[in-house]
């Protein structure tokens, strides 16, 4: 990236105006976009790729210094029906300095002609997202899902697996009038903490999300982070998140998922890692357990952690299973439908306030079409699951980004 320079914008918009148009710019050339607010921030920060033809790559972005800048969003699995996608920042817009734009070497040439092309968008310019191209996946009924959770509980009890993730897909009709842009405001002010997201590009569609899971991060303080996070229940109204109780089942659940970062760290020899938790933390009305991980980089010389994890827990436990590929190939036989970018990742790569790389896994998200949204939820199983908790503790999550469509 090159430094910042002014790019001049109309005076009389106000920043969501801003926002709208800076987001029109990209869809209305049929260019990727992301747009981001991480958690604790006070303001989003706006990803525009001119490089529509170079923005697919198949390795994940490495989470090192010398790696491009941009913005990641990974599927649950690759597939030709499901590219990762790396959005290299060739425009960057940080919202809380409106007047300000970053620019990268390919697209300082093209400015005068970008900045033209915004000048000339119409106040309050249609937003035409991106729409998958894939079909809508099929939606579970309640029996359905109940009967893929009987059969994970068996392959576990038979000794297939020792724990699987499994998952359903909803659809829901979008509201008239249904916009995107206040649909992430209004994610942001319900969930301040979370790593809240709109992202659309061609062939991959809109996915519009508030996730609370870290999957692994850099930070400018040159410490690598990741988290195991599982173990849900409502947060009911009056009480403390530090007053759960845990059942049994929830605690293995996320035990496993701890152990399983930890053997991550065993496969690299990494001894030197900080352990916190487990603790009960909220994300909106769920309640989840979480163990934080932290490595001092400066105080291990380990230049390609960051790299090297992110290679070991993509697909995490907490997503798939264990172990991995016997969890995967139950997910491939018997979930049903294609999680596209559900339970893959997402975020910022080396840029500006996010230190080397800030990346969450896709939880809580829906993609949109044309006139409803499919919306994602999972579980994860141990022998000693009920199908039906199973079923409502998916409905639960499905109220995280369920709300703005109401």
């Amino acid at each position: 990236m090159s430094s910042l320079q002014r790019l001049p914008w109309h005076p009389d918009l106000a920043p969501a105006a801003r926002q709208r148009q800076l987001v029109a710019l990209a869809l209305s050339s049929g260019r990727p976009v992301a747009l981001w607010r991480l958690p604790g921030a006070s303001h989003a920060r706006l990803c525009l790729s001119l490089r529509v033809e170079a923005a697919y790559v198949g390795l994940p972005p490495a989470l090192e210094a010398t790696s491009p800048a941009g913005f990641a969003f990974f599927p649950f699995q690759d597939s030709d029906q499901n590219p990762p996608l790396f959005l290299p920042a060739d425009l960057f817009f940080d919202l809380a300095w409106p007047d300000e734009i970053q620019v990268s070497a390919t697209a300082a040439a093209r400015l005068p002609a970008l900045r033209q092309q915004f000048m000339a968008l119409p106040v309050e310019a249609s937003l035409p997202w991106h729409v998958s191209p894939q079909p809508a996946p099929a939606a579970a009924s309640q029996p359905e899902y109940e009967a893929l959770v009987q059969t994970g509980v068996a392959a576990i009890a038979s000794g297939q697996v020792q724990k699987v993730v499994s998952s359903r897909a909803v659809r829901r009709e979008l509201p008239a009038g249904f916009d995107v842009l206040a649909a992430f405001e209004e994610l942001q002010a319900r969930y301040p903490n979370a790593f809240v997201s709109v992202v659309s590009a061609p062939g991959v569609g809109t996915w519009l999300g508030a996730t609370p899971e870290v999957l692994a991060e850099v930070g400018a303080d040159g410490v690598f982070r990741t988290m195991a996070l599982a173990g849900t229940q409502p947060l009911l109204p009056g009480h403390r998140p530090s007053e759960a109780i845990w059942r049994q089942k929830e605690i293995e659940e996320q035990a496993l998922v701890a152990r399983y970062i930890v053997n991550c760290f065993k496969q690299l020899r990494l001894r030197e890692y900080q352990e916190t938790g487990p603790r009960t933390v909220a994300a909106g009305e769920v309640l989840h357990l979480r163990t934080d991980f932290a490595v001092d980089l400066r105080k291990v010389p380990f230049a390609t952690l960051g790299t090297d994890m992110l290679r070991l827990l993509h697909p995490t436990s907490a997503v798939g299973g264990m172990p991995r590929q016997a969890a995967l190939d139950f997910i491939a036989r018997h979930e049903g439908y294609d999680r596209a970018y559900y339970s893959g990742f997402l975020g910022p790569v080396n840029l500006p306030d996010a230190g080397v790389a800030r990346l969450y896994v896709n939880l809580r998200c829906l993609q949109l079409r044309p006139t409803e949204a499919i919306l994602y939820a999972g579980t994860g199983l141990t022998v000693d699951s009920d199908p039906a908790r199973e079923w409502q503790e998916t409905e639960l999550k499905l109220r995280t980004v369920g709300a703005i469509l109401k």
